[in-house]
C-alpha cells in the first residue's frame, strides 16, 4: 500500500500552497466581509491551471489527475472557502460533464475557454422545488424546430451571477420524470437569461449564489449536450466528482481551523499556563486531528479510486459525508478554544466556522450521501 504522493503531485500541492498563501489569504476576510467576487484572483488561478486541472492538454487544461485537483483544492480553500468552490464548480460540475459528453464542437468552443479560464462555469440543476429531489424538474425545454425554447428558474446556484457558461437541466417530456431531462448548454449573453437575485448567505459569502431565469432562452442543436433523456444521468455523474471537490473544500477548512486553534492554545495562557497544558483542550486537539486525518485519507481515496477508472460513487459520498461532518466539529471546537475570540470576526475562525455548514448541505446533503452508501452497501 503506497501513501506517498508522486513528484508531480507534490508540486501542484506546493503551488497552490504558495499561491493560496500570497494571492488568496491576505483577502480571505476583506472579500467575506465586503460579499466580493474574487475576480482578479479567479483569473489568476485560471494561468495556473488551476481552472481546469483534470481537463486534457489539448482542451486547454493542465492534464493532471484527480489527486493533483484534490490537494490543490484543500489548499485554496484552505486559504478561503470561497474561493475554493468557485474552483471546484467549474472543474467539477462544468468542465468534467463538457469533457465527458461533449461533442468535439462543444469541447473546442466551451470546454476549452472554461479550462483555461478565459471564462467561467456554472451548474444549473437546483430549482425552487427541486432540491434533493432532482428529479423534480420544472424547467421546461420545447421544441422548435431543431433546437429549444428554455423556461424557467434555477435556486442557489454557485457562480450564477458571474458565470459565462452554464450546464442547464431541463424538462423535455414531464410523462417520462426524470427520463425526460436534458442538459444544454446556455451562454449568459443568450435573450432570455437573467439573474433575479444573488442570495445573502451565512458562510461562503465571496462566492456569489444566485437565483437566475430563462425566460424564452432559445438554444440550437449544438448546445444540447447529450442524448435525448439523458441529462439526470449527467447530472447525478457530474454531482459524484463534484463531492469529491467539496470533500477536499470542507477538508481545507478542517486544515485551516484546526492549525489556527492549535497554534492558539499554545499561546493563550490561563491559570498561569498555556492552556494546551489542560486536559480539556487536549482531548478537543485529539479528536479534531483524528477527524482531519480521517477526512483526508478518505478524500485522497476517492479522488485515486476515480483516477483509477474505478466505479467511485461510494468512495465519493463517504469522503463528502465525513469531511463535511468534520469541518462542523472541528470549526467547532476551534471557536471553543478560541473562546471569547472565537466568536470575534478579529480571528478567522469564526469564518471557518460559517463557511463549514455548507459543506453539509450542496452537491448533496448529508442524508442523501448515507442513502447512497447505504444503497451501495445493501447491494453487496
Amino acid at each position: 500500500m503506497q501513501f506517498e504522493f508522486s513528484e508531480q503531485q507534490r508540486m501542484i500541492r506546493d503551488m497552490a500552497r504558495d499561491f493560496a498563501a500570497r494571492e488568496v489569504a491576505p483577502i480571505a476576510a476583506a472579500i467575506d466581509h465586503e460579499e466580493r467576487f474574487p475576480a482578479d484572483v479567479v483569473k489568476k488561478m485560471g494561468e495556473l491551471g488551476f481552472m481546469g486541472i483534470n481537463v486534457p492538454e489539448q482542451y486547454g487544461g493542465a492534464g493532471l489527475d484527480m489527486v493533483c485537483y484534490v490537494l490543490a483544492m484543500e489548499e485554496i480553500s484552505k486559504a478561503c472557502a470561497s474561493t475554493g468552490v468557485i474552483m471546484s464548480v467549474n472543474n467539477s460540475l462544468v468542465c468534467w460533464p463538457l469533457e465527458t459528453y461533449g461533442s468535439e464542437d462543444q469541447k473546442r468552443d466551451f470546454l476549452t475557454p472554461l479550462a483555461r479560464g478565459e471564462k467561467l462555469g456554472a451548474y444549473c440543476l437546483s430549482e425552487p422545488g427541486a432540491g434533493t429531489d432532482a428529479a423534480n424538474q420544472q424547467t421546461m425545454a420545447r421544441p422548435d424546430g431543431d433546437g429549444w425554447i428554455i423556461n424557467g428558474m434555477k435556486n442557489f446556484i454557485t457562480n450564477g451571477a458571474n458565470a459565462d457558461t452554464l450546464i442547464v437541466f431541463a424538462q423535455t417530456n414531464p410523462e417520462l420524470r426524470h427520463k425526460g431531462i436534458r442538459a444544454f448548454i446556455v451562454e449568459r449573453t443568450d435573450p432570455g437569461f437573467s439573474v433575479i437575485r444573488k442570495e445573502e448567505k451565512m458562510g461562503i459569502r465571496a462566492s456569489d449564489t444566485a437565483q437566475l431565469a430563462f425566460d424564452n432562452v432559445t438554444v440550437g442543436p449544438e448546445r444540447a449536450l447529450g442524448g435525448e433523456g439523458a441529462g439526470f444521468k449527467i447530472a447525478m455523474s457530474t454531482l459524484d466528482g463534484g463531492r469529491i471537490g467539496i470533500a477536499a473544500q470542507a477538508l481545507g477548512i478542517c486544515a485551516a481551523a484546526y492549525e489556527a486553534a492549535l497554534e492558539y492554545s499554545k499561546q493563550r495562557e490561563q491559570f498561569g499556563r498555556p492552556i494546551c497544558q489542560f486536559q480539556a483542550i487536549q482531548w478537543k486537539i485529539a479528536d479534531m486531528a483524528t477527524r482531519l486525518d480521517a477526512s483526508r485519507l478518505l478524500t485522497y481515496r476517492a479522488a485515486w479510486t476515480k483516477d483509477q477508472g474505478r466505479r467511485f460513487s461510494e468512495e465519493a459520498a463517504m469522503a463528502k459525508l465525513f469531511a463535511s461532518e468534520a469541518s462542523h466539529f472541528i470549526t467547532n471546537e476551534a471557536v471553543q478554544i478560541f473562546g471569547g475570540n472565537g466568536y470575534s470576526k478579529e480571528y478567522p475562525v469564526e469564518r471557518h466556522f460559517r463557511d463549514a455548514k455548507i459543506t453539509e448541505i450542496y452537491e448533496g446533503t448529508s442524508e442523501a450521501q448515507r442513502m447512497v452508501i447505504s444503497g451501495s452497501q445493501l447491494k453487496k
